[in-house]
């Protein structure tokens, strides 16, 4: 793993514009604030998500809040995750793999139903649902080196030289949470209606570490990209109404409406100098309305023993930044040029055998962003024009199986997922952004050398994410 030491400063913070981002900013605002992750009890994990249309398990109120409304009996769960999350990056025929582990109480939550029968009237049940999520941020992507891409420091760092690319690692540490307030209501047993307030919380850490070999002296030395490491503490609240009709004893429909998440992001961030005092520490705020969602299922039922599900989800609006400045504007520019609306297919099923469950699903999310065109340097070390269709984020496959036990008061379910995505992966670019060539996004090293480059090393990564669940749960 790179890494890097830090100069420890004890200086005054304060609030500033920055001109050009980090790719990661970018990454982090699609797959830490905004994605919609297949994160809940393991018998929603092992139908892939898909539960749109049916409801009846805490975790449904991520999809369709009037799942909660399908409660008959109180319930109570907790879940165990175990995560495992590999990265291998591939750049001029050099592969480098590396593997993350995490075990954590992922979900945990309850269902409190009120029996409205002995009132004579067709609302059959009033629920309240509260449940929590977590997830690990946890990412780590390390690309080998290529000593054909060679890079002259600026003529105004303390000594100029050509340096060769020798590796690059980015490095993201945090966790995202999710705490889901619903109230649920059934409808003479044919509609059910629900909405939900939800609260997010948010931390993490990125890296963004270069290597690079002094051609004159041969030594290898770590670079830091300008703005990095930074950390951001986050909160923000989203809103969520849906409705399940029960066209039949076989068929059901439903349709919910997910607004923006609002984030409110405080943001510590180390900027770089070309001189002995290296970097400063600088504090900033911003907000950001992730997009807006909208959820259309349905589900056969055709008997007690086995049940299928469709969810389609379609994304209408564009991450979006409150404009402070010239990068939260840059920011802004890049997604409203270059992002997409996503979609994504959610199918899951459940079979019955007396107090066996088996479950499985699929799921395909697509990819948030047009073709993207960049100067990219060739294995040879030359630059060239080059289109992408996966930068950054790509088209992810989820699998999920599983089986589970009803013992009538209590409840256990365990389910396995696989999650697989095959992205590029864009770094090194860094050009001066201040017209007195006060500042630039290049990458720093502590001696004073700044290397910039108005060209990116793109590698082709492909993840792929192996995750188990255990749900024990008590209904009463």
């Amino acid at each position: 793993m790179l890494k890097k030491t830090l100069l420890l400063l004890s200086i005054p913070v304060s609030f500033v514009y920055l001109k050009a981002q980090d790719i990661s900013v970018i990454t982090n605002t699609l797959n830490a604030y905004s994605d919609n992750p297949i994160n809940g009890t393991a018998k929603y994990n092992a139908m892939a998500g898909s539960i749109g249309a049916l409801g009846g398990d805490i975790s449904s109120a991520n999809v369709n809040p009037a799942g909660i409304g399908v409660f008959i009996t109180n319930d109570v769960n907790v879940t165990l995750g175990v995560n495992n999350n590999k990265n291998t990056s591939t750049l001029a025929g050099k592969s480098l793999g590396y593997k993350l582990d995490n075990t954590d109480l992922t979900n945990s939550g309850g269902v409190m139903t009120f029996n409205l029968g002995d009132m004579a009237t067709k609302w059959k049940f009033i629920n309240i649902g509260v449940n929590y999520t977590t997830q690990s941020l946890d990412n780590y992507v390390e690309t080998a080196g290529n000593p054909n891409i060679k890079i002259t420091s600026s003529p105004f760092s303390a000594t100029p030289a050509t340096y060769s690319f020798q590796g690059h690692a980015y490095n993201r540490i945090g966790d995202v949470s999710k705490t889901n307030f619903t109230v649920g209501a059934n409808y003479d047993n044919k509609l059910y209606f629900g909405a939900g307030f939800n609260i997010h919380n948010s931390y993490l850490s990125q890296d963004d570490v270069a290597n690079f070999q002094n051609l004159s002296t041969n030594t290898v030395t770590t670079f830091d990209k300008q703005y990095t490491n930074h950390e951001e503490h986050s909160d923000g609240f989203s809103a969520n109404i849906g409705v399940i009709a029960k066209l039949s004893n076989q068929f059901r429909v439903g349709l919910a409406v997910e607004t923006p998440t609002w984030w409110n992001i405080d943001r510590i961030y180390n900027q770089y100098y070309k001189d002995d005092s290296y970097y400063d520490v600088y504090t900033e705020n911003r907000r950001l309305a992730t997009p807006m969602k909208a959820t259309l299922s349905a589900a056969f039922v055709p008997s007690k023993n086995f049940a299928l599900n469709v969810d389609y989800i379609q994304g209408f609006t564009k991450p979006k930044y409150k404009e402070y400045g010239y990068a939260e504007q840059e920011l802004n520019d890049f997604f409203s040029n270059s992002y997409k609306n996503s979609s994504e297919v959610r199918v899951g099923a459940e079979y019955r055998i007396a107090a066996f469950r088996l479950r499985g699903g699929y799921a395909y999310q697509g990819n948030s962003f047009d073709n993207i065109t960049l100067s990219g340097y060739n294995n040879d070390g030359s630059k060239s024009d080059q289109s992408f269709s996966n930068l950054l984020v790509g088209e992810k496959n989820i699998i999920g199986a599983g089986i589970g036990y009803d013992f009538k008061a209590f409840y256990i379910d365990a389910s396995y997922q696989n999650i697989s995505s095959k992205y590029t992966s864009p770094s090194l670019f860094g050009v001066v952004t201040d017209p007195n060539y006060y500042t630039t996004s290049g990458y720093y090293n502590p001696s004073g050398t700044e290397l910039l480059s108005d060209a990116y090393a793109v590698s082709k990564v492909k993840n792929n994410r192996n995750n188990f669940f255990f749900t024990l749960g008590w209904k009463f």
